[in-house]
């Protein structure tokens, strides 16, 4: 399975860049409490930081309005999921406990400030790609059964069947969910050079500490820019 990045989304956004982490062999059984100390501890850190102040000013989440913006996308209406949860967090340092592995991408995105996502490598079909969709994509919310056109033009998480993630990082999708079952993941961290680079580099690093940690897994990390457009995830 191939990680690939568009050259049209490059054309547009030169800097833009993904740090990439494959986990097999995982192991998620009962409740780590460890994990959701983790998770708490994020969210009060990140909550005595921001609470009051003006979240959309920070550099984390102004640079992704820009792209947003830059798209004709509207952030107030389809905020990065970083901003959902920085906002949500600056009122009421809560977040509610969902399985192992999602409290740990949740503690670490929510420490570095980034988008993380999780995606079910044996739900996908075929390659993950950023792209803009195309007409005939479609994509079935999450909690959903039910699959909903997407407009051509938006960019997207995308494997050969449908949309994994629309507006780039706003809301992942039923297909490809983490559950206590799921065993092989695939976690992209989004940035851009020059502003959140050293946060997706320092959430990477987390993550291949801690999954083999707690879930007992083989772990590999990968790298996408202009550059270097696409990876082998080496999963086949």
């Amino acid at each position: 399975m191939f990680f690939k990045v568009s050259e049209e989304l490059f054309q547009k956004f030169p800097d833009f860049c993904v740090a990439v982490v494959v986990a097999e062999g995982i192991s998620d059984r009962g409740a780590s409490e460890e994990i959701e100390k983790m998770l708490l501890s994020s969210v009060q850190e990140v909550h005595n930081l921001l609470k009051g102040s003006n979240i959309k000013e920070r550099k984390e989440i102004a640079v992704w309005r820009e792209a947003f913006q830059s798209l004709g996308i509207n952030p107030n209406k389809f905020p990065s999921s970083i901003e959902a949860l920085l906002k949500r967090i600056a009122k009421k340092p809560e977040f509610p406990s969902i399985n192992n592995v999602v409290n740990l991408v949740n503690a670490i995105g929510i420490k570095n400030m980034v988008p993380m996502g999780a995606h079910d490598i044996d739900k996908t079909k075929g390659d993950i790609e950023i792209r803009f969709s195309r007409e005939g994509d479609v994509f079935t919310p999450f909690g959903s059964s039910e699959q909903e056109a997407v407009p051509p033009g938006e960019p997207v998480y995308a494997d050969e069947l449908e949309v994994r993630t629309r507006i780039w990082v706003w809301r992942q999708g039923e297909k490809g969910k983490i559950t206590p079952e799921s065993t092989r993941i695939f976690f992209p961290i989004d940035g851009f050079k020059g502003v959140t680079e050293e946060n997706i580099l320092a959430a990477q690093d987390e993550l291949v500490k801690y999954l083999p940690r707690f879930f007992n897994c083989q772990v590999r990390k990968y790298w996408v820019d202009a550059a270097s457009p696409q990876v082998d995830l080496q999963t086949d």
